[in-house]
């Protein structure tokens, strides 16, 4: 996979919106539909550009496919955002807004970024190595929400950040892939709920 666009990037304020919408517009198809069923042509009737403008910005699908997952991956981060997870009840209200989203999406769609790597990992080298970097930078939040906690006294210092990070987005995904295939937050609240107590486990004070 190709991760080499054709030029440096736009430099004027109308090209950068112009590669944005188109960015957008695939991220929007390949999470109904996934990659292998999103084409270029596709990409460009919903961005309203012809498909000289896509290859203008993109060398080809597979640097547009590395610019859908970066743009995901800002897009979760993003959600993050209003839920630094340095408190208990930070965590609380991080469950029931990813509770909601799937309410909000009727379960359809899974995780933008794990339905991308369900689909690629395991034939394209360069995307797996771009979700990679995707998932660690997933991690990384939830660690330093974690390393908060434990700084304000609220976990035990012998808890291992990264450790509990890696599970609790291993819950995530996992909660999401099955809430997906259900089509019910059933299994997704179930995973959320798992990772918080297993979080919990290391609250100070708790023997």
């Amino acid at each position: 996979m190709s991760t080499t666009e054709v030029s440096a990037g736009p430099k004027t304020s109308k090209g950068q919106a112009t590669r944005a919408r188109i960015v957008d517009a695939a991220a929007a198809l390949v999470f109904e539909r996934g990659v292998a069923r999103t084409s270029l042509d596709d990409v460009g009737v919903a961005a309203r550009v012809g498909k000289s403008q896509i290859y203008h910005y993109f060398a080809d699908k597979s640097s547009l496919i590395s610019a859908v997952i970066e743009r995901q991956t800002d897009s979760v981060l993003a959600e993050l955002t209003p839920f630094s997870l340095d408190s208990w009840d930070a965590w609380s209200m991080w469950r029931i807004h990813m509770v909601a989203m799937q309410l909000d999406n009727q379960c359809a769609g899974g995780c933008p970024i794990g339905s991308i790597a369900n689909e690629m990992a395991d034939f394209d080298e360069e995307a797996r190595s771009i979700l990679v970097d995707s998932f660690d930078r997933w991690e990384k939040a939830f660690e330093q929400g974690i390393v908060a906690m434990r700084t304000e006294g609220l976990l035990r210092a012998e808890i291992e950040p990264n450790i509990v990070a890696a599970a609790i987005l291993s819950s995530v995904q996992g909660g999401l892939l099955l809430c997906k295939t259900q089509k019910d937050t059933a299994p997704l609240e179930a995973s959320l709920d798992a990772a918080i107590a297993y979080l919990r486990s290391f609250a100070a004070g708790r023997a």
